[in-house]
């Protein structure tokens, strides 16, 4: 019998792990974590890792990846597919990963060997996106890119005859990068019992993003709050923070940012603008537009990389009304830190009026931030209207970068599945989505249509 195990990832937002597993193998699809307390890791038993056919990553992000080593340290001495920008980019995970959980008073449950024992498999050099690739005897994957990160995919995966989607994170409205529709293609399906072939961009199950929930707004209308909270912060002569992952929405709010205020000082850390210019030459991930994009602000005389403390310090002294991207979206880190407290130690120049010294500095968070986070604090705060006159302001304004339910009904018009998992949001959020789809007629539309949407969480099993 096949069935899915979900040993995180489901019902909340974080450590997405899921396996795939019939009468003779055990496929897993991303070991993350989730930064909550002193980081949070998938649910399996220890013994199961030994018992995996092969591991699938979709991306780097830690909520995918950042588990991985714990694989190895229980026994698994099988291969990781994914892409090399992925692997690329790992290293800097597993650093950041390394101090958040120190900065909290914990330790990693594995050590740097777990890590060096991780072994590879690139999917590039072994199938073009969308062809069909044997991993092993009855085992076969198909991929595509996922528009989430530069090397981010989204996977097919047939195994003894069943066939399972997973979406990874997927947003089709990247500012730079590509998405390729999802598709299961031909592969080497077996006939169903009256001797048909089946659908073949059918799925026994599918496991979609859904982080944002109920939420139905397009990249555009979100895009338009973000020029408006951002051009507020510059028109009152403030600098406005960006904090960001490494790599990601980063290096795409860069060349957003450059486009929709020209001319405006960018203040860019090092890591970011590195991850910018690396980029520029991954030109398989990106839309055919965006390299051009992208060279424009890498040749932009008002953008700014500080090379220390003290040029950090003379960079925003010097110029009013500045875009400062940084690292760590959640503002955990000591850097973003130290900025938020120096745009609240020090008012914008157009922070005088008639009652004293106002605070015009502004902080936008742009992404999810967990809870005990040092952004989610921010939050809780101006939610709370916790006086901070002094304080620089914080706001959120999503750049979007995973599906709501607007984008699960266009997926699942496009790649039907017997079967579907949302995950990636908490499960009050995720039940709202499945009642609104249920509602709307999508279960039982027909032949090779939906037969159930489930709304999960970590330990709960799926039969195929």
């Amino acid at each position: 019998m096949t069935k899915l195990r979900i040993w995180g990832g489901a019902g909340e937002h974080g450590r997405s792990c899921y396996v795939f597993e019939g009468e003779q193998h055990r496929i897993m699809l991303d070991c993350g974590v989730k930064k909550e307390g002193i980081g949070q890791y998938p649910v399996f038993p220890p013994q199961e890792a030994q018992g995996l056919s092969a591991v699938l990553l979709s991306h780097a992000h830690e909520d995918h990846s950042m588990a991985l080593p714990l694989l190895y340290k229980y026994g698994y001495r099988g291969e990781v597919w994914t892409t090399k920008a992925t692997v690329e980019q790992l290293d800097s995970y597993f650093c950041s990963w390394h101090s958040y959980v120190a900065s909290r008073g914990g330790q990693l449950p594995y050590d740097e060997r777990d890590i060096k024992a991780i072994t590879y498999r690139y999917l590039e050099d072994e199938a073009p996106s969308g062809v069909w690739r044997e991993i092993c005897p009855g085992v076969q994957i198909i991929w595509g890119r996922s528009g989430h990160l530069a090397g981010a995919v989204w996977f097919g995966v047939e195994l003894e005859g069943k066939r399972l989607f997973f979406s990874g994170d997927y947003s089709r409205e990247s500012e730079l990068l590509a998405a390729d529709t999802p598709s299961m293609g031909a592969g080497k399906s077996v006939p169903d019992h009256l001797g048909m072939m089946p659908d073949i961009n059918l799925a026994d199950i599918a496991i979609m993003d859904n982080a944002y929930g109920m939420d139905k707004d397009p990249q555009a209308v979100k895009l338009e709050r973000l020029r408006a909270e951002l051009g507020r912060i510059l028109a009152s002569k403030g600098h406005v923070l960006l904090p960001v992952p490494a790599f990601g929405r980063g290096q795409e709010l860069i060349v957003w940012t450059r486009e929709q205020f020209p001319g405006q000082t960018l203040i860019i850390e090092p890591d970011i603008w590195q991850g910018l210019q690396r980029l520029s030459s991954l030109r398989e991930w990106l839309r055919p537009e965006a390299l051009v994009r992208i060279e424009q602000v890498l040749s932009d005389d008002s953008v700014f990389v500080p090379r220390n403390h003290a040029e950090r310090i003379r960079l925003l002294e010097q110029n009013a009304a500045a875009i400062i991207v940084t690292g760590d979206g959640m503002m955990d880190s000591p850097r973003a830190r130290w900025y938020y407290q120096y745009l609240s130690d020090h008012p914008s120049l157009g922070g005088d009026t008639d009652d004293g010294k106002i605070n015009n500095n502004g902080v936008v968070l742009t992404g999810h931030a967990s809870r005990g986070s040092f952004g989610k604090h921010l939050l809780d705060c101006t939610s709370q209207k916790t006086d901070q006159k002094d304080r620089c302001t914080v706001r959120h304004v999503i750049y979007k970068v995973h599906q709501g339910v607007s984008d699960v009904k266009h997926m699942l018009e496009r790649l039907p599945s017997k079967q579907v998992v949302l995950v990636h949001a908490p499960k009050s959020q995720t039940d709202l989505v499945c009642d609104e789809l249920i509602k709307e007629g999508w279960i039982e539309r027909g032949e090779g249509s939906v037969k159930a949407i489930y709304s999960l969480e970590p330990c709960a099993t799926l039969k195929a």
